[in-house]
């Protein structure tokens, strides 16, 4: 096992002055603060549950001051478990009360990734597949996140605590996650949209609608996987640059099961799309996620490739209302 030596980290009385409410976290010793924020008059949401494509992420908001650091760890080996064990136990021993204990895919994976206050790269780091998250509640009402990964070579630490105390008038902060995500920049692309991006954009305007390559769904599955997505990104581009248009997202499925499971397959689908595209930076209000299921198939689902190509999202290009 990885060992870890630690050192003590005040979260709350660190860089500002003020009567916070001082919460003693044990950091790894070879810890590197990469970003520190406070904000005053915040909302920070603590998820209670995993996320579900049923319901979304259950979550309860918490108003005050929100202090927020990241942390990175160069040359560790430790686990995103292992980085996680000893605040957990340390918010256990201030009397916390933990709301949610979970790892990459039991969270929720992508989805519940970005539907939770993240701060942005390269201060903080996610590996889809490989994190670790916590929430937890005070006995005095204030709020504890704690969100941890890794690369090959190095892992983060990300600890977000909301004082209650320092609450603005009720209803009156700004929302932390999961309306508004601390961090709303989409997952580092590993390929640029120039070439192909320029191709669908123009498909898109010409055609009034186009398939999103590069987005595939294993048949009765919902999840979008790890990316890269070229043409996403590329939409994400084109809405930011034309405020005037709004796209339909569409989702379709091949002819295995029932209609009505069908449908609410191919809206989940959308629906995951639609997330990445807001997470990215979209404007939501010009997003809309819809299911057809089985009813506008484009190729035979007879055979494998026909239900291939059937599972698929369309984005359809509206003028805004």
């Amino acid at each position: 096992m990885t060992a870890i030596i630690l050192r003590r980290a005040s979260l709350a009385l660190w860089l500002w002055a003020g009567p916070l409410a001082a919460l003693d976290l044990p950091l790894p010793e070879a810890a590197r603060e990469t970003l520190a924020q406070d904000r005053p008059g915040a909302r920070l949401v603590l998820p209670t549950g995993p996320w579900r494509a049923s319901e979304g992420l259950p979550a309860e908001p918490v108003e005050g001051r929100l202090v927020a650091r990241a942390f990175e760890l160069p040359d560790s080996r430790a686990t995103p478990t292992q980085l996680l064990a000893p605040l957990r136990a340390a918010l256990d021993a201030a009397g916390y009360e933990i709301l949610l204990d979970c790892a990459d895919r039991r969270c929720g994976g992508f989805d519940f990734r970005f539907n939770i206050a993240v701060l942005p790269a390269p201060a903080m780091y996610v590996d889809l597949a490989n994190y670790r998250f916590l929430s937890a509640r005070g006995p005095d009402g204030d709020g504890v996140t704690l969100l941890t990964s890794r690369t090959q070579s190095a892992g983060y630490i990300q600890i977000m605590q909301i004082i209650a105390s320092e609450a603005a008038a009720p209803g009156t902060g700004a929302a932390i996650a999961a309306e508004t995500p601390l961090s709303q920049t989409r997952p580092s692309r590993a390929v640029t949209v120039p070439g192909a991006g320029r191709d669908a954009i123009a498909t898109l305007e010409a055609q009034g609608a186009l398939i999103l390559s590069g987005v595939d769904f294993a048949s009765g599955a919902a999840s979008l996987g790890d990316g890269p997505f070229p043409m996403l990104d590329a939409l994400v581009d084109y809405l930011a640059e034309n405020p005037d248009r709004r796209l339909l997202l569409v989702g379709h499925t091949d002819a295995t099961g029932s209609l009505a499971g069908n449908r609410a397959l191919s809206q989940r689908r959308a629906g995951i799309v639609a997330a990445y595209l807001r997470a990215a930076g979209a404007d939501p209000d010009r997003i809309t996620a819809e299911g057809a299921g089985f009813l506008a198939p484009i190729a035979s689902n007879l055979t494998e490739a026909g239900r291939r190509a059937n599972r698929r999202v369309e984005a359809v290009l509206l003028p805004r209302d």
